[in-house]
């Protein structure tokens, strides 16, 4: 990511869609090799990466982490035998309190620690990934402020580095509230497509964005994140008290 890093080989352990964006991006940069039991042979030859088993993976320089939350302590069981000394592991999750406690205490500490979150997924992403937003958590090692400067200098990504708890305490309005409102408005569909204001075309285009994320996405923005129930009964409660204000003047 910097020639101080010294990073020359990246290990992608999960390939859903949010895997193959990070291997798109990347590839120009690194040797990839990635492990997923559901991955396909002709896509090894489209999205410039090798397929290896998790061993393979383990050993790579920097380890990402692509998988659901709720699966992060079970693919850490898996990948620990693996892990070289030295090496960097880094994960993409939604939240990230949760995912670093898991880090800590299921890593060996003989490999460094990265939290990032991504603000951004393949939809928001589709017309590149220069002026993206992603958070970045030091945990354990040097290794974060150097990956912020590659992420920065060659992705072009806007970098904010920044704790756990306060990643969570923001993402639980910035993502709780729009994963709860494009819910919302998909089960409203058919929706109006003609005779629509500039608002209503951001709203449409918000809730495109993020409605074919995997069910995991939502789930862990809602239930994974400390913050998010008190973030989601205050929505609820002053959607309640605008209802009764419009039911007074009936």
């Amino acid at each position: 990511m910097s020639p101080k890093l010294d990073v020359k080989s990246i290990g992608i352990l999960g390939f859903g869609a949010f895997g193959r964006l990070i291997a798109a991006h990347l590839h120009p940069y690194f040797s990839l090799t990635v492990y997923d039991p559901e991955l396909t042979v002709e896509e090894d030859r489209v999205n410039h990466f090798q397929r290896g088993r998790i061993a393979d993976v383990g050993r790579c320089d920097l380890v990402i982490l692509a998988v659901p939350v709720s699966n992060l302590a079970a693919a850490i069981g898996e990948l620990r035998p693996h892990l070289r000394v030295g090496g960097i592991i880094v994960d993409v999750g939604s939240v990230k309190i949760r995912p670093v406690e898991v880090m800590k205490a299921e890593l060996p500490p003989f490999v460094e620690i990265v939290g990032t979150h991504p603000l951004f997924g393949p939809q928001s992403a589709r017309d590149g990934i220069a002026g993206r937003k992603i958070a970045l958590c030091p945990v354990r090692g040097r290794s974060a402020l150097r990956i912020g400067a590659f992420l920065r200098r060659v992705l072009r990504l806007e970098v904010h580095i920044v704790s756990p708890e306060e990643h969570d305490r923001e993402a639980a309005i910035v993502q709780g509230v729009t994963h709860l409102v494009a819910k919302v408005l998909v089960g409203m569909e058919p929706l109006p497509r003609r005779l629509t204001t500039a608002s209503f075309d951001h709203l449409l285009q918000a809730t495109e964005m993020v409605r074919h994320d995997a069910p995991s996405v939502f789930l862990a923005i809602e239930r994974e994140n400390p913050y998010a129930a008190e973030v989601r009964e205050r929505f609820f409660s002053l959607a309640d008290a605008t209802r009764v204000v419009l039911d007074q003047h009936d």
